[in-house]
């Protein structure tokens, strides 16, 4: 068994989270992955800095997504309503702490408050069976799927990907008798739910983290995952 994955999944509130205070957040937690959604220019270029490999795509739009990582992989993405998802594989050839290859996927499910309303439900129902479809295709493979999904455990989307993956903060707070932590909205000073998930296959979590992220109205979510 290798060294643990550490994957930070950040949603940066359209350029809100402060660019050099995340930049500091990312080399003082040290992941292998960043994923961040609502990432605008500023945060790209701080990004950047810290990890050299991987597909930033910033926009002013809420549209903006990324995937940063510290060695190379092969990059694509998975087309999506609204916005596309980014996939990221991890090659044991690049990754020494890998015996087998390891598809991360970025999402950021459209919110059901967001302009306009009535289209909500239509763009969350095709996103959610395009990302679905996507891991039926090849349901045996080692993955993380993360990121915002704007959805409580409660919830229809996470309700369904949970059918089919494993939640992988409430496997670990599980195993020590607690409760996973909440991840919004930040500006309460008390998060009251809990939107932002690392889902899994094929790994097995080590730890699951939630921590500040000055600016944004989420919180980061951290995880260490090894191979099963």
């Amino acid at each position: 068994m290798g060294s643990p994955l550490r994957i930070l999944s950040a949603n940066l509130q359209n350029g809100g989270a402060q660019p050099e205070a995340f930049a500091e957040l990312v080399e003082t937690c040290g992941p292998d992955a960043v994923i961040v959604q609502e990432l605008a220019p500023e945060q790209a270029d701080a990004l950047a800095r810290v990890l050299p490999h991987g597909a930033l795509a910033p926009d002013r739009t809420h549209t903006g997504m990324g995937i940063a990582l510290r060695r190379p992989a092969r990059l694509s993405r998975l087309s999506l309503v609204h916005r596309e998802a980014q996939l990221a594989e991890l090659d044991p050839a690049d990754w020494s702490q890998l015996s087998q290859a390891v598809e991360i996927v970025n999402v950021h499910i459209s919110a059901p408050h967001c302009h306009p309303v009535w289209a909500q439900p239509w763009r969350r129902r095709r996103q959610l069976q395009a990302l679905l479809a996507h891991v039926a295709a090849d349901p045996d493979r080692a993955r993380a799927v993360v990121g915002d999904f704007n959805a409580t455990p409660i919830w229809p989307v996470y309700r369904r990907l949970a059918r089919q993956l494993e939640d992988l903060a409430l496997t670990h707070a599980r195993a020590r008798g607690t409760r996973p932590a909440r991840t919004w909205p930040r500006w309460l000073g008390v998060p009251l739910l809990r939107i932002d998930h690392c889902f899994g296959a094929g790994l097995v979590v080590e730890s699951c983290d939630v921590v500040d992220l000055p600016g944004s109205d989420h919180y980061a979510l951290v995880v260490d995952a090894t191979l099963a």
